[in-house]
């Protein structure tokens, strides 16, 4: 028997696409990566998963697990070359499978979506802290498989800070179950650790025990104008020095960034006029009074000392909602406002006005009529740096290939010069397989692709992500 004449026999009716039904499946958010696949699975259960993968293994065929399909750099969605692999979609894995409030956790399916989790913590008083753009559709084992980040690290740390116990189908097809709601555990290796940012190289996330977090009562919102990214950092200083952890979220956009907001938001406005924006949030467990008037004062201290040169402090929560409607629609508006080549860096959080002066600088010298535009998670110092080109400039390049690998060259040299990292938050995927060769300390590549040959020693975990292609299954 076949693989898919297995697959067909094993699972539900439904539970195997082939042909046209796969569209949807094959190709990435930005519609710019599209692959093939023999079919997609969609299992409900960790025992299917299982099934898929042990039907797999023995017919030494890849696999790519796949979530929400909201990632940026294509760990999600099979490549275009070698053999085309299985896609496992665990969309149909969505339950909440249980909450402890007293131990603060909750455990879920790795389906579930991340919008999901979110209101089933808030229904019991707790916060699950992991916030974007994205987390209408996006999956938690997406953001469990790339560490992803979002505007509340600053405050509460990545996803992998969320993370207490996970259950794992590994690349053999056993079950692996680390679902411990324990804040400590020092039983040898941390096997979960190995699995959180492994983008499904290592086996297939089908549960996870989450951490939750007291859920605050009071917010104090504030979009703040100032006159460069330096004064920024200078604020910022002035926020921590008198805010302490009540700073949950310090979030940079230049002029060119939020103009393309507004243009495909009709409902929208730009609050200030400026070259630089802040949206900046405390919050707290009560005392919503004294958290505005902490706000206010230290907006008004700074704006004494010019760091800042306008700011807005919102209302109502209508009025916070719409300062995170423009934050969060930056990854639309450059979908939609021409061809966006977008960077994923971090850097330390001093030197982030240096690597925007630096970047920006060389991507002009490089590309005149290029427009960079800029969001920054900047209180972690992570900033997703974008080249906007108009369709007609795109048009006349004739190795658009080399335009993105020039552009990106440009802008992680300036990030690794300045000590940073040329993936923040989004992974390597298939999009910066390259990028991990050239700019990895070869002890820590080498290290990282021995762990992935203990563990999936065939290679049939997501054929091609992170790694490339070679000794794969595909």
């Amino acid at each position: 028997m076949d693989l898919l004449a297995k697959l067909l026999s094993d699972l539900p009716a439904g539970a195997v696409l082939t042909g046209e039904d796969m569209t949807g499946y094959l190709q990435d958010w930005w519609g710019r990566q599209r692959g093939n696949a023999v079919c997609v699975t969609l299992p409900r259960t960790p025992e299917e998963v299982a099934a898929i993968v042990r039907a797999c293994a023995d017919a030494g065929h890849g696999i790519v697990p796949q979530g929400g399909r909201t990632g940026l750099t294509g760990a999600g969605v099979p490549g275009a070359h070698g053999r085309p692999p299985v896609i496992v979609c665990l969309s149909r894995l969505r339950k909440i499978r249980e909450i402890d409030v007293a131990n603060s956790t909750i455990s879920v399916d790795a389906g579930s979506v991340l919008s999901q989790v979110q209101a089933a913590a808030q229904a019991v008083d707790r916060l699950f802290p992991v916030s974007f753009g994205a987390e209408g559709s996006c999956q938690i084992g997406g953001i469990i498989s790339t560490n992803a980040g979002g505007t509340n690290v600053l405050r509460y740390g990545s996803t992998r800070d969320q993370v207490l116990g996970l259950e794992v189908v590994l690349p053999d097809g056993t079950i692996w179950s680390g679902m411990k709601g324990l804040r400590k555990d020092n039983t040898g290796y941390d096997l979960r650790q190995f699995f959180i940012g492994a983008e499904g190289t290592l086996g297939i996330v089908t549960g996870a025990l989450l951490k939750l977090h007291p859920l605050p009562k009071a917010h104090a919102t504030a979009w703040v104008c100032v006159p460069d990214p330096s004064y920024a950092l200078l604020f910022l200083n002035r926020l921590q020095a008198s805010c302490g952890e009540r700073l949950t979220a310090f979030e940079l956009m230049n002029a060119a960034q939020l103009s393309s907001v507004v243009t495909i938001q009709s409902d929208m406005r730009e609050p200030a006029q400026a070259p630089w924006h802040l949206l900046v949030e405390l919050a707290d467990m009560q005392r919503q009074k004294e958290l505005e008037d902490l706000l206010l004062e230290t907006l008004q201290a700074a704006a004494a000392a010019f760091e800042i040169t306008d700011a807005v402090v919102a209302q109502n929560g209508s009025q916070r909602s719409d300062f995170w409607a423009l934050r969060h629609g930056t990854a639309h508006a450059n979908r939609n406002s021409g061809h966006v080549l977008s960077a994923d860096i971090s850097v330390p959080v001093s030197a982030v006005p240096a690597f925007l002066d630096t970047a920006s600088t060389a991507v002009r010298a490089a590309f005149p009529a290029a427009k960079v535009v800029v969001v920054s998670h900047m209180g972690d110092g992570n900033v997703h740096f974008g080249v906007q080109f108009s369709a007609q400039d795109w048009a006349v390049f004739d190795d658009p290939t080399g335009t993105t690998l020039a552009v990106r060259r440009i802008v992680n040299d300036c990030a690794e010069a300045l000590g940073g990292s040329f993936s923040a938050e989004h992974g390597i995927g298939r999009k910066l397989v390259d990028e991990l060769a050239l700019r990895t300390n070869p002890a820590g590549l080498q290290s990282m692709r021995s762990i992935k040959s203990a563990i999936d020693p065939h290679n049939i975990m997501n054929p091609g992500c992170m790694f490339g292609l070679e000794n794969s299954a595909s």
